[in-house]
Parts: C-alpha cells; sequence; structure tokens
C-alpha cells in the first residue's frame, strides 16, 4: 500500500500548511486587484456579461427571460426561442458568480476561486512530488499571467479548472486511502469531474482522460489478479469499488447535464451552444458561428495550435520563458526517473511516479484534444501576430489546465536543480562558501526571474488599458445618474444585441429594473418598445466614435444619454438650424425616406448659420424654405408605419472636402396622427453623408470642426403648404 503523505498530519505538515495558505491568500488578492484595476468594467471578451446575466437569472429562479419584444432586448450569446431568451452556457459557472452578484461584490467569487485552484493545486503536487515542490508550483501557478488575467474574468475557464484539480485531487486520495475515506473521495472525484463536465464538457473530458486511463488499467489488473477474490467479492475489490463511486456521481451530473439540455433546448443531446451555433464546436470542416465560416482542415488545426501552445510558452507562463523552460526540465527528470518503470498501475494504489505521469498526461490529452476545437483559431486573429486577437489580450484561455502541469512539473525541476546545484556547491566550497554562493545564485535568479515576469505582464496590461480607458469615456454618462422607471435605447455596433459590446448594460430578469436596456435598432423597435411600456421614460444613449474590436486611440469615444419624448399631432413643422462650417463654399439638402428622396440646393452659405424647414405629414414629408432650391419636380417623400426620415445638409469647401449633418428622425402613422420620437439622432462627419454611430453628435465636445453648430425645434403645424 502506497503511504498517503497528505493524510498524515502532524507538527511537520503546519508549516507547509500555512505557506500553501498564504500562497493561496495572496493568488486571490492579486486576481481580485486585476479584476477592479484592470478589468472594472469587464473586459474585451464580451461572453463576460452573459455569465453575470445568467447568474442574475439563477439568483431570480430563472433558467431563461421572457419578453413581448424579444428582438429589442437580446442579450449577446443568447438564445432566442419566440418570447423566451436562454443563455448558450450551461449553469455552473454563473452559479459560482451568483453569489458575489448577490452581496454586490461579484469579483470576489473570481478571487476566491483563484484561491482554490492555487490550494488544490498545491495538494495535489504534494502528493506526487512533496512539500516543498507544491509550494513552489502553487507561486509558480499564482503567478503565472494567463492566471492572473484569465482568472479575474467571470468566464468558465478557472472554475473548471478548479473543480478538474478537485477531481484530481479526491481521485489520487481515493486511491490512497482506506475504508470510508476512500468512499468519501471517491464520491467526492465523481461529483467534482460530474460537475465540471456539467460546466464544459469538452474540457472535463480532456482533463479526466489520462485517469479514465488508469481506472480502466487497474480494473484490468484487478480483473487479471480475480483468481483470488470470488465474484461476489470482486465487486469490493478496492480499485471495483473506487471506479463505481467515482463514476455514479460522474454519470447522474452527465444526465443533470443532458436534463438540463432537455429543459432548454427540447433535446437532452442539444447543449445550448448547439442551439446557438450548431457548427460551432469540436471537429474538423466547415465550422460557423453567427455568419463567420471557416474551414477547420487539419493542417490548420496543427498551425494554430502550434502558435497557440507557442505564445503559451513564450508570453503566458510564469516568468516566460524561464517557467517553461523550468517545467521541461522537470518533464526530463521525471522522463528520466521513470524509464523502465512504466508498467500496469498498482492496484492498491497510485505511487508518486504514478501522479507524475498521470499529471504529464493530462498535459498531452489538453494538448493535442485542443486541436480538434476551432475556437483556438479565433483566439488568434491574425496568426502571425501575437500582439493581435483575444490571446493577446487574456491569453490562450481554451489552454487554462495545463497551467497545473506547467506549474508541476516547473516546480519540480527547480527544485531538482536547486538540490544539485546546492550539493555541488557543498562539495567544492564547504557549508559557509555554498551560504554565499546559494544566496547569490537566488538573488540573480529572482532578479532575471522578476524581469521576465514585469516583461510578460506589461504587454497584455498595456493593451488593456485602451479598453478600460475607452468604457471608462463610455459609461461616464451613467455615472451619478439614477433611473426611475425608463427605457434606454442603446447603440449596437456589432450588431442585433445588447451587452454586445456595452455588457455592464444588462437589464434584469423581468424587465424590471429602474432602467430597462433595448437595441437602437430602427423606428418600428423604438415604438413596439414605447408602446410596451408606456409608462417609462425614454432615453437615447449616445456614443461617438468608431467602434471597434480595436481601440482608435485616433477616434476617443464621447458618450452622452438624452431624454427623448414621444410627440402627436396631425402634422409636425420641424426647424433645423446648423452652423455653417469653415469656409464653406456651397452647401446642399437631402431629405431621404424609405421610398425616395429629394435633393436641394442652399441659394445662400454667406452667413453663420443655415436654417432647413421640413413638413412631417402622415405617410409624407417636404423639406420648405426660400433658402432651398429643388433639383426635381418631387415635392414629397413617403413612407408606411413606422419608419426613419433623414435630412443631412451638407457643406463643401474648397478643394471639395465636405461636412455632413445628418438628423434621423422615427416617425409613425396612426389612423388620424403621425407620432414623432423626439429629438432625431444626429451625426456629423466629414467626407461622407452617412457616418453611422462613428459621427454621433455629442453636445459639449470640443473637437468639431470650426463653425458647427445645431438647434433643431419641433412644432405642430397648423395646414400643409
Amino acid at each position: 500500500m502506497v503511504t498517503p503523505p497528505a493524510l498524515q498530519f502532524g507538527r511537520r505538515d503546519r508549516p507547509f500548511r500555512v505557506a500553501l495558505a498564504a500562497v493561496a491568500l495572496a493568488a486571490g488578492v492579486a486576481v481580485f486587484f486585476v479584476g477592479t484595476e484592470l478589468f472594472p468594467h469587464l473586459s474585451s471578451n464580451h461572453d463576460e456579461g452573459v455569465y453575470l446575466q445568467q447568474a442574475e437569472l439563477l439568483l431570480d429562479g430563472q433558467l431563461a427571460m421572457y419578453s413581448p419584444i424579444p428582438e429589442a432586448v437580446h442579450p449577446w450569446f443568447f438564445v432566442q426561442d419566440g418570447a423566451r431568451l436562454y443563455p448558450k452556457y450551461t449553469p455552473v459557472a454563473a452559479a459560482l458568480f451568483a453569489p458575489g452578484v448577490a452581496v454586490g461584490v461579484p469579483r470576489l467569487v473570481p478571487a476566491l476561486i483563484a484561491v482554490a485552484n492555487v490550494a488544490l493545486l498545491g495538494l495535489l503536487v504534494r502528493e506526487g512530488f512533496g512539500r516543498s515542490t507544491a509550494v513552489v508550483a502553487a507561486v509558480l501557478l499564482a503567478a503565472s499571467p494567463l492566471f492572473l488575467l484569465n482568472g479575474a474574468l467571470f468566464l468558465s475557464y478557472a472554475p473548471t479548472t478548479a473543480l478538474n484539480l478537485c477531481f484530481a485531487l479526491a481521485y489520487v486520495r481515493a486511491t490512497r486511502a482506506e475504508g470510508g475515506r476512500r468512499r468519501r473521495y471517491a464520491l467526492l472525484a465523481g461529483t467534482a469531474i460530474g460537475v465540471a463536465f456539467w460546466a464544459r464538457p469538452f474540457t472535463a473530458v480532456l482533463f479526466a482522460l489520462p485517469f479514465v486511463g488508469h481506472a480502466l488499467a487497474t480494473l484490468v489488473r484487478t480483473g487479471w489478479s480475480a483468481e483470488q477474490y470470488d465474484p461476489r467479492s470482486l465487486l469490493a475489490a478496492p480499485a471495483v469499488e473506487r471506479s463505481l463511486l467515482v463514476a455514479v456521481p460522474g454519470l447522474a451530473f452527465v444526465g443533470i447535464a443532458l436534463s438540463y439540455n432537455h429543459v432548454v433546448t427540447g433535446s437532452a443531446l442539444v447543449f445550448p451552444y448547439q442551439a446557438f451555433a450548431p457548427q460551432d464546436g469540436p471537429g474538423f470542416g466547415v465550422r460557423s458561428i453567427l455568419g463567420y465560416e471557416r474551414h477547420y482542415t487539419p493542417a490548420l488545426a496543427l498551425e494554430t495550435n502550434a502558435l497557440v501552445l507557442w505564445r503559451l510558452a513564450t508570453r503566458w507562463t510564469v516568468a516566460p520563458p524561464l517557467g517553461t523552460l523550468a517545467a521541461g526540465l522537470g518533464l526530463g527528470v521525471t522522463a528520466a526517473r521513470l524509464r523502465g518503470r512504466v508498467s500496469l498501475p498498482a492496484v492498491d494504489g497510485l505511487s508518486d511516479h504514478g501522479i507524475r505521469l498521470l499529471l504529464a498526461g493530462v498535459a498531452l490529452s489538453v494538448a493535442v484534444g485542443n486541436v480538434f476545437f476551432w475556437g483556438n483559431l479565433n483566439l488568434l486573429a491574425a496568426l502571425g501576430d501575437p500582439t493581435d486577437g483575444l490571446i493577446s489580450l487574456i491569453g490562450p484561455f481554451y489552454h487554462f489546465d495545463l497551467l497545473a502541469p506547467l506549474s508541476a512539473f516547473g516546480a519540480f525541476g527547480l527544485v531538482v536543480a536547486w538540490r544539485r546545484l546546492r550539493a555541488a556547491v557543498s562539495t567544492y566550497t564547504g557549508p559557509r562558501g555554498a551560504r554565499v554562493a546559494l544566496a547569490a545564485v537566488l538573488l540573480v535568479g529572482v532578479a532575471g526571474g522578476a524581469v521576465a515576469q514585469a516583461d510578460a505582464l506589461a504587454g497584455p496590461v498595456e493593451r488593456n488599458e485602451p479598453y478600460t480607458e475607452r468604457y471608462e469615456r463610455a459609461y461616464a454618462p451613467f455615472e451619478n445618474r439614477t433611473f426611475e422607471r425608463a427605457v434606454v435605447f442603446v447603440p449596437d455596433p456589432y450588431g442585433d444585441w445588447l451587452n454586445h459590446p456595452f455588457q455592464s448594460l444588462r437589464n434584469d430578469p423581468d424587465f424590471d429594473g429602474p432602467a430597462l436596456y433595448a437595441i437602437d435598432e430602427d423606428a418600428a423597435t423604438r415604438f413596439a418598445v414605447l408602446d410596451t411600456y408606456p409608462d417609462r421614460q425614454p432615453y437615447r444613449y449616445v456614443v461617438r466614435g468608431e467602434w471597434t474590436p480595436e481601440v482608435n486611440e485616433r477616434d476617443p469615444v464621447d458618450a452622452t444619454v438624452e431624454p427623448l419624448a414621444v410627440r402627436s399631432a396631425e402634422r409636425f413643422r420641424v426647424e433645423t438650424t446648423v452652423g455653417v462650417v469653415g469656409t464653406a463654399e456651397s452647401a446642399t439638402v437631402r431629405l431621404s425616406g424609405p421610398e425616395g428622396a429629394i435633393n436641394y440646393g442652399v441659394t445662400n452659405v454667406s452667413g453663420e448659420t443655415t436654417t432647413v424647414e421640413w413638413l412631417v405629414e402622415r405617410g409624407r414629408a417636404r423639406a420648405t424654405g426660400d433658402g432651398l432650391e429643388s433639383y426635381s419636380e418631387q415635392r414629397w417623400i413617403t413612407y408606411r408605419d413606422a419608419d426613419e426620415l433623414a435630412l443631412a445638409v451638407t457643406y463643401t469647401q474648397p478643394g471639395g472636402s465636405t461636412v455632413t449633418y445628418r438628423q434621423q428622425l422615427s416617425v409613425e402613422t396612426t389612423t388620424d396622427e403621425v407620432r414623432v420620437l423626439w429629438p432625431p439622432k444626429t451625426t456629423i462627419c466629414r467626407l461622407v453623408a452617412d457616418c453611422g454611430t462613428a459621427g454621433a453628435y455629442v453636445p459639449g465636445s470640443d473637437d468639431y470642426v470650426t463653425g458647427v453648430s445645431l438647434n433643431t425645434t419641433l412644432s405642430p403645424a397648423d395646414h400643409s403648404p
């Protein structure tokens, strides 16, 4: 029977436990600090908002959201099924985040998960490598850039790794303990891997494969020795009993996961992520999600994963590449010591070498298994640019589980190297000289590691800071502002989604919070929202600046929240007065709608402003004024039901450059009136007539072209001219 060192508690064990607890708590503090300081408004991975929205759902006792206007309130990465909206992710990670959300300190949970990961790895490494190596492994994990940055996010990778490490530790102890303790550890192992499977099925399977192999091998060994058992006592053999006790809760949670699938997707075998994007997931061939499609060939998969592993090894391990080199040394020493010792596992327990072999197996299964997942391709963006894509910001998170074996073998390599160096130096210098020499080596090593560590962290921190600064500016209008029964229309630069990119503007699960956020999509959607929630004060959230996945520092974001009102009358007169820009030589006016447009020339641009009047009636509109000269005989543009009318005033500068004011008015016809949403949405841009949200007008901004000014009024009109 293998001696279970972790089960022998006493005075000698106390320093180890204190040291491990200190490292784990330091890791939690560091992760909490990174989350609050670097990601105060969440990260560039907009899945964080999905998990937090799901956590709020679970706290409200719901698995889905229901809305009479689901298209207008559709959150990012939620599946729409009629009036029902449910997340593409399973609820495990969200359930872990929920307590932090409930107490108003969400960042507390990722910090606690970091503590758990470090403590569990330390305990696991102690089983196979000893106390000293375990403490060093804990330090290496806690200091890894991937652990610090990705572990600070509201994503499922760190929580799943904690569950996987809990499974591994409990499994190892189940092989070394006896009686009731063995059974309890086996049940814990099965429960942990079952929950991990529910959280991230592919991730859990890859981690568990070496342990499944060990369990099967021990069962084979037990079967070969079956002559010492009668058929009845065979089932009571430790290996058989242990495997059954691991399998039962593990399979039970697989059943729970499939039952959850049935509840939310209607089929036990269809996971929510498949309902969202059927061709997203492991495998080769055509892979696609939300219109983005790639032919994921084995050759592309190998190239992609080689790049991901290289960047993990050279940028995201502790003090790269020193941490990776230490792990290589540790693996090399392990391989040398295992030479000629590999055989079927012993029936009675895992040896230290067996534990090391399992950890090496985890490294292999995670590295090889991820070749089949095209998500690693999407991490990279431009394959040859290490500063591009999500991987440059928050690391190769699909390989988060690799941090465990890398830290374990890295610590083993460092401890072995230190012991051999100490022995060699002592041989030549004596005890006193050895202390001086080793202190010098330690000082140089720590200094070199600190420089490498600082360099590794500096890159992603510097790349994430502009995102944080952009969100600081974007969310500024919501600071020191409280809503009471409001509906806020939010721009959608990435398509018809809420919380993508504005993750913090999330709705309550029952859509009954102080502010209800809706997609600022089109006139029909806006009026539908306002009719559904007539007791709410409408607002428009306006963001000026080009919002792309890459931060454009030359076009900083500016934002405002403006109150809106719904006005009704038989007809309206709109008066738009705009400032003449610079040394404009000429100006044109264009009034457009869904069924055509009318262009006008401005006869005089010599003053400081130009005023354009336009009349809006049921189903039609026109521009009026003595200073306008129509370029066609058409007098009216027409529209139907709810739609958008747009007035554009374009000034042409010497040399041909232009500046355009564009006002977009939401209008709707009723039985005997016309409704408008006031004020209109305004943009100001150069060189193009329609610059979208990039040119959104934010009053008070000080970087517009000289002469820019705007005033617009709305009043009922008595009759049609």
